[in-house]
């Protein structure tokens, strides 16, 4: 099937188990611009106690969102992406805790980005704003209020997603209770920025691109080759040598001097994401992620992480090569009260994903004990 111009959810798209918060002011930026009128798509799961003393931010990684358990149906492209997390008995557990789950401002799912309209009624396309991790949780600090929530029982997320959960407990000591960080780090080192940046130019190297505006495209002309080239480098980082070895070899698919296995299992990956995703987005989410430094502006990294004063925990994979145990550990080293959790997998990046019986495990230690008074 031939790829959209943008894989981006559009306004008369089934809207799933979406709600949306719409602002009432515009989100001041930390570049110091201005993003108007914008909106916080976010699900939930659970009801909120009385005391809302049960509520739990839930953060997704860069090309996730708001639908972190459930199955693929209308409205969402794909299953929760942390499903084995999320149910009775589980560590997030709505029988006793009440999730929000929010698509990050710059995405593509059902908050403002990119695709949407701006007050013109055009999509943003190139006209979108530079964002910084600080001003996504800026957003959602005002979902936040939105929802009543004073202080989070616990604040979770995985790479991109625990970027914004160490940005949240180093802004917002007092409103996380808790925080659990997977797979990432205080600061993006010049080795991240580097496999993003290469993964930002491959996009707008697209003659699809069009300096960013394309929305208006049909089928086929958007940037969905950049893209998928993007998905097929931060797959490589995502998984390991020896997974890859293991699962693929030098096999080659039927019929001949065909593809190599490998390469048809990347084509696919890209062509998914180029299918669900927004070129723009994806430019705008992993630039936020090279300027992630939670010490800029803030005397550096140990400094600002001494403002955390949440319990923590830093749980990482053994075998990731993009956000390496070494930076967990270093993380957990300035933190005042941190844990440290090695997550044993074969899958590299992806095991914070994968490995849901071990991450289980790992939440459980911060949940809070007492069962949450039902409304």
């Amino acid at each position: 099937m031939t790829p959209p111009a943008s894989g981006a959810w559009r306004e008369g798209d089934p809207p799933g188990r979406r709600r949306w918060f719409t602002a009432d002011r515009p989100l001041a930026l930390e570049s110091g611009g201005v993003l108007p009128g914008y909106r916080v798509a976010y699900e939930t799961w659970g009801t909120l106690a009385p005391d809302r003393a049960n509520a739990v931010l839930v953060l997704h990684a860069l090309t996730g969102d708001s639908h972190v358990a459930g199955p693929r149906e209308p409205g969402h492209p794909t299953a929760g992406w942390w499903d084995g997390l999320v149910g009775p008995g589980r560590a997030l557990d709505p029988t006793r805790l009440f999730l929000v789950a929010p698509n990050v401002i710059g995405g593509c799912q059902g908050s403002t980005g990119p695709a949407s309209a701006a007050p013109d009624g055009r999509p943003w396309g190139s006209r979108f704003p530079a964002l910084t991790l600080r001003d996504q949780v800026a957003a959602e600090a005002a979902l936040a209020d939105h929802l009543g929530i004073g202080t989070w029982a616990m604040v979770v997320g995985g790479s991109m997603g625990g970027m914004r959960a160490l940005e949240w407990a180093v802004t917002h000591p007092d409103r996380v209770g808790t925080l659990a960080l997977f797979a990432t780090t205080a600061r993006s080192s010049a080795e991240q920025i580097a496999w993003t940046h290469a993964q930002i130019e491959a996009i707008r190297g697209d003659p699809g691109w069009h300096g960013g505006d394309y929305h208006h495209l049909p089928p086929g002309r958007g940037p969905h080759r950049g893209l998928g080239t993007a998905r097929r480098i931060a797959h490589i980082t995502y998984r390991t040598p020896s997974e890859l070895d293991t699962r693929f070899g030098r096999s080659r698919q039927p019929g001949g001097y065909a593809r190599y296995a490998v390469e048809s299992y990347l084509d696919h990956h890209a062509t998914k994401l180029a299918h669900r995703f927004d070129a723009g987005a994806y430019v705008v989410l992993a630039t936020a992620m090279n300027h992630h430094d939670v010490g800029r502006d803030r005397g550096g990294t140990a400094a600002a992480l001494r403002r955390i004063t949440a319990p923590t925990l830093v749980a990482g994979v053994d075998s990731d090569r993009l956000y390496p145990m070494r930076q967990q550990r270093d993380l957990a080293s300035h933190l005042r009260d941190a844990a440290l959790h090695t997550i044993t997998s074969a899958h590299g990046h992806d095991g914070f994903l994968l490995e849901t019986d071990q991450a289980d495990a790992a939440l459980r230690t911060l949940i809070p004990a007492r069962r949450a008074e039902t409304v």
